[in-house]
């Protein structure tokens, strides 16, 4: 047994700065623009190999294996989610089908800004509702492409409009990590942060066209903006608080979706908004092939469900691979679990990050008919055949896909493995309790403690697991609700979703702009700071000026 040191230097300021150094390694990489992502990635991957062996005593053999874990948990199932979004979007292009859904929605509005509540907001909600897990970004980074949206606009609006439903991912998975390890009520966890995002989904749809348009751009349009912010906010704080957790992201999208379509039936703005490129500086403009000319003839009811019945397959696919009953059948039946030899439970975490020393699994779940790609690659195989694809048509379009993506791929791998090594060797601990020692401005940065936990794990999920139970640890040491600051883990994590690294090539990805990574890190960074500074004032607010919002549920 290696039990995790979370002060080898004997300075807690010496040990936060060498902890930092893997994760500040990749965003600094990146950001240059001048090292590409994959390579940054495994720069920073044996940087942080460095770090766990030589600084924080970490076994050599367990640091390899759990940079290991990492790589095939990277391909699966991050990885495997995009390669089947990518190859279900290439399918819809040939058939020509993409051009049948762009006249769709051009139907409903031509619009740029309310293109882009519809499709990066409410819709990516229903795909963060429904499987979570980069699916969202990766769909409607792909819509937005192909609806002519810049790249980086496609990309970096796609990553900051999917923040506020990220809490109640994948079925409420995120909640559920917080319950599991810090034996708090999951309806209550999910009621709290049901208090906190609500405004943050009124703010995000007023922030998202604002970064497009500008403070003139958003306000021509603020009615639509408030319908789409206030059918999602409010849904939201309701099914939080009254129903359940579990589906929080797919009633309040939907709802959210109809009431905007309801209402651009009635409202339309004076002047419509058709440039597709970021107001102020967008290089990827450049990059951009002059559009061709949207066919603007009504689509017949045949043309309009021939456009949408690839993404209601999706829908419905989704909505039963995200289910716990499909989950629980599915492995029971088609599952192999692999404890990794002298890595699995040989680890511990101690006080103060776990109440007792307990071993840290390491177990590969291939878990392949469950996984959320495997479904996604289900719905693509059935509209391919449903849109007249042939069997061999498809597997050298699965093919052109791989070799589309085989870069990206290895980035998300790499990423993923620098973010488990991190996890078992307690680099992250580490940071985790420096903002732990910050005393009375603790809710703040409490709640960039999830922020953090999200950018370097790239799931609001693996940060509650992370940090849930210190958080829980410290604000009982302070006279604080646990429930309060554990559920302020996970509201403040779904900010850091935007510049995780493996979010960012996702978005790269789905947009076809390989190569950009540090741009796109570099445009939605400071919205992610900014906006996790914001829901660190409200959870301050909640603490000290509203305890009754926090007491209520206690």
């Amino acid at each position: 047994m290696w039990n995790q040191v979370y002060n080898p230097l004997n300075s807690q300021v010496l040990s936060t700065i060498a902890a930092a150094i893997p994760v500040v390694t990749l965003l600094v990489l990146i950001a240059s623009g001048k090292v590409k992502a994959h390579l940054a990635a495994i720069i920073a991957v044996i940087v942080a190999n460095l770090i766990a062996i030589f600084i924080f005593t970490m076994p050599a053999g367990m640091s390899i294996r759990a940079s290991l874990l990492g790589v095939v948990a990277g391909f699966f199932p991050i990885g495997w989610i995009v390669l089947n979004v990518i190859f279900l979007y290439q399918i819809t292009v040939a058939t020509g089908r993409f051009d049948l859904l762009k006249r769709a929605i051009g139907g409903v509005t031509e619009d740029r800004r309310l293109q882009l509540l519809l499709i990066a907001f409410a819709f990516g909600a229903f795909f963060e509702g429904a499987s979570g897990f980069g699916t969202p970004v990766a769909i409607t980074g792909s819509v937005l492409i192909g609806l002519g949206f810049s790249p980086l606009a496609a990309s970096g609006l796609s990553l900051i409009a999917n923040t506020a439903p990220v809490a109640y991912g994948a079925l409420g998975t995120p909640i559920q990590g917080l319950a599991s390890v810090t034996g708090l009520d999951p309806y209550i966890l999910g009621a709290m942060v049901g208090r906190q995002l609500p405004v943050f989904s009124l703010l995000v749809p007023f922030w998202v066209v604002w970064a497009f348009a500008g403070w003139k751009g958003m306000k021509d349009v603020w009615p639509a903006i408030l319908v789409t912010g206030l059918s999602f906010a409010i849904p939201q704080f309701v099914i939080s608080n009254y129903i359940n957790p579990w589906i929080v992201d797919i009633g309040a999208s939907l709802i959210s979706m109809g009431c905007l379509i309801l209402f651009l039936k009635v409202w339309q703005p004076k002047v419509l908004w058709l440039s597709p490129a970021l107001r102020g500086k967008d290089e990827s403009a450049a990059t951009m092939t002059a559009p061709k000319p949207m066919d603007k003839t009504p689509l017949t009811s045949a043309e309009l469900w021939s456009a949408l019945m690839p993404w209601i397959i999706v829908c419905i696919v989704m909505l039963i691979w995200g289910n716990g009953g499909f989950k629980t059948w599915a492995n029971s039946i088609f599952t192999w679990n692999y404890p990794v030899p002298e890595l699995h439970n040989m680890i511990n975490k101690v006080p103060p990050v776990a109440p007792k020393p307990t071993p840290e699994g390491a177990v590969f779940g291939f878990t392949y008919l469950s996984f959320t790609g495997t479904g996604m690659l289900i719905a693509a195989i059935i509209s391919g055949f449903l849109m007249g694809y042939s069997p061999a048509k498809m597997i050298v379009s699965y093919g052109r896909t791989i070799r589309l993506c085989a870069i990206s791929l290895i980035t998300i791998s790499a990423m993923l493995a620098i973010g488990t090594l991190t996890r078992l060797s307690g680099v992250d601990a580490t940071l985790g309790l420096a903002f732990a020692a910050t005393g009375v401005m603790y809710p703040f940065f409490g709640t960039l403690l999830g922020w953090l936990g999200v950018a370097l794990t790239g799931s609001d999920t693996a940060s509650n697991v992370l940090f849930g139970n210190l958080q829980k640890i410290t604000s009982e040491q302070l006279g604080l609700s646990p429930i309060l600051m554990a559920a302020a883990n996970s509201s403040g994590g779904v900010m850091g979703k935007m510049i995780d690294a493996q979010s960012i090539v996702v978005a790269s990805t789905a947009t076809n702009w390989y190569g950009h990574e540090g741009t796109i890190l570099r445009y939605v960074f400071w919205h992610s700071i900014v906006l996790a500074c914001l829901v660190g004032c409200v959870v301050m607010l909640q603490a000290y000026v509203y305890p009754f919002t926090a007491m209520v549920l206690k």
